[in-house]
């Protein structure tokens, strides 16, 4: 125990301020020179702004938002689809995972037409758009429609 130092600079002396100009931290005591935030008991409340009215103010407080409940979905193209499956395989969240095209647990997925698809593949995700739809069943395969 009698080993045990605390490293170099790791404490620091404590600044005293406003005992008188021969302590390098008197006089105004590092506060400037008079106004408000000079004074003892100065400064403004939190969410002042000088008179104007303040952002807490002027924000409405009415209404109702459906954002917490907005679903947003990860896009995942056919050209993406097209190079990592095989023919016969079915697009599904746990098989876009697997393939490292979707990354998380419990994402929405939709498939979007970008590229051409020459495989018949079983697609079963949440959303698929109509380009889509029309390529995968243009190329043999199927959308299974939940819900």
């Amino acid at each position: 125990m009698d080993e045990l130092r605390v490293p170099e600079g790791a404490t620091k002396k404590k600044r005293i301020k406003g005992r008188g100009n021969g302590s390098r931290r008197g006089g105004t005591s590092g506060r400037g020179s008079n106004g408000q935030n000079a004074r003892s008991g100065g400064g403004v409340r939190p969410g002042f702004e000088g008179g104007q009215m303040p952002l807490y103010r002027r924000i409405a407080r009415r209404g109702f938002s459906n954002y917490p409940f907005k679903v947003e979905y990860k896009a995942v193209n056919l050209r993406e689809i097209e190079v990592k499956y095989s023919d016969g395989d079915t697009v599904n969240l746990e098989t876009l995972i697997e393939k490292g095209i979707v990354k998380g647990k419990g994402v929405a997925v939709k498939i979007l037409g970008d590229g051409e698809l020459t495989k018949k593949l079983t697609v079963d995700v949440e959303k698929v758009s109509a380009g889509a739809q029309e390529k995968i069943e243009k190329a043999g395969g199927n959308v299974v429609k939940e819900g």
